[in-house]
């Protein structure tokens, strides 16, 4: 790989894909640990305290894994986009600015007071100091999407001297309608993750019988919550997020859908394989007319095929988005099988002795990092060829001076510094499940 922008592009994605399976957990973590909390006070039980202790150890080991991981991240809006960082800087700092400085000293602050002050602080004040990191934890995604919608769908902003971008409406960039769908989306991926990893906790315990009541609660909880945010991240997220997409992004709509031609009452694909020479899906399976009712209500809308963009609008990279796309599309909908008939099981008192259905959960843990990781690649290669839809292309944001090779010896410093860390994530992971939850004396 000897094309500067290709190497800038891969290290970027790299490095947030990678990171972003941190916050992913964390966020998700964040709104279950108060959630069992607050249980408590109606159940009086203390097994939801010790959960929550139990989860809140996890939840600090891949926030610290978050923190080195996202710092170089942010570093390389300057080493690998200085010139998107120059034109937009007034824009993107504002937001990424207030995530630094306002929710993640918050999340730093309650984190330390959840794990230093559980024996010396009360069940109201835990609850209190787990609520307000429930708060820094979200407010911080908030503030990152804000900055990826205005991407995707820049408002609030007017142009200055020599194409400098500045903020021209504080509230029109807060209140990008992408962005409050967009973080819906994007939040309801994150508590599934979470609900998934304590729902495979749970069947780990339940099959190698230990743990046995922390067990059944981390099943219950897992299960029951994966189950409704996976009907949330259908709908209203997902179905609200595809109108905008249809709406404001019309080429990367088809390129996803694989939706060569125009054409009223368009089908969607369910798998296919795209062939960019033809111009049309192998081997289709297509349901009639869904296309067009998905996106516009209407049975025989007409959807506009990807033939008739110019080429110069298209997604670099329309293979890789189709199949992202179907991917996560595909993985969200096994998630809300495996949670409904979970669910549905739990509720007969059926779940814990169902072997197959705890293997299933306890190896369905990794799959929705998976999924949320797709979503983030098709909502990064759909904006393609633009850093800023509509107004920066990518190969105009890229910094000039930082040669191939200078990019490919960093790249390759990251991919060997993320090997090492995968694998201590792993151990201390594995060495927290396997001590298992442990009996506080704060209860």
């Amino acid at each position: 790989m000897d094309d500067v922008l290709g190497i800038h592009r891969f290290q970027f994605a790299f490095t947030a894909a990678y990171h972003y399976l941190f916050p992913q957990i964390t966020m998700g973590l964040a709104m279950l640990i108060f959630l069992l909390r607050s249980w408590e006070f109606r159940v009086k039980s203390g097994l939801h305290n010790q959960a929550a202790n139990f989860w809140t150890k996890l939840f600090a080991l891949h926030f610290a894994f978050g923190v080195v991981t996202g710092i170089p991240l942010e570093f390389q809006f300057g080493t690998n986009w200085s010139v998107f960082s120059e034109k937009t800087g007034g824009i993107i700092g504002q937001t990424l600015g207030m995530e630094g400085m306002y929710s993640f000293f918050l999340e730093s602050a309650f984190l330390g007071l959840l794990i230093y002050g559980r024996d010396r602080l009360n069940a109201k004040l835990l609850w209190g100091v787990s609520g307000l990191l429930f708060l820094g934890t979200w407010l911080s995604g908030y503030f990152v999407i804000v900055t990826n919608a205005w991407m995707q769908h820049p408002v609030g902003y007017r142009i200055i001297s020599e194409g400098v971008y500045v903020l021209d409406s504080a509230w029109a960039l807060m209140t990008n309608p992408w962005a409050i769908w967009q973080y819906v989306h994007n939040m309801c991926g994150s508590v599934i993750t979470a609900a998934f990893c304590v729902a495979s906790t749970g069947a780990f315990y339940a099959l190698n019988k230990t743990h046995h009541e922390m067990s059944a609660m981390f099943l219950k909880w897992g299960v029951t919550v994966g189950f409704m945010f996976c009907v949330l991240q259908v709908f209203p997220s997902g179905d609200m997020q595809g109108t905008l997409v249809a709406k404001h992004q019309p080429a990367a709509l088809a390129a996803m859908e694989g939706h060569f031609h125009t054409e009223e009452g368009a089908g969607i694909a369910l798998i296919g394989q795209p062939d960019m020479q033809r111009m049309e899906l192998d081997n289709p399976i297509i349901v009639p007319k869904m296309l067009s009712f998905l996106t516009h209500k209407r049975w025989n809308a007409e959807i506009k095929g990807l033939s008739d963009f110019p080429k110069e609008e298209w997604p670099t990279n329309i293979p890789l988005l189709y199949y992202s796309y179907h991917l996560m599309v595909g993985l969200g909908t096994l998630f809300l099988a495996l949670t409904g008939l979970s669910l549905l099981f739990l509720f007969k008192g059926q779940l814990a002795t169902n072997r197959p259905l705890l293997w299933s959960l306890m190896l369905a843990f990794p799959f929705p990092f998976i999924a949320n990781t797709a979503g983030w690649m098709t909502a990064e290669l759909g904006r393609q060829p633009w850093l800023v839809y509509g107004l920066m292309r990518t190969v105009d944001g890229a910094s000039p001076n930082v040669s191939a090779g200078n990019g490919m010896f960093s790249l390759l410093g990251f991919m060997g510094l993320y090997t090492v860390m995968t694998l201590l994530a792993v151990i201390l992971t594995g060495k927290i499940v396997m001590q298992g939850p442990i009996e506080s004396h704060h209860d």
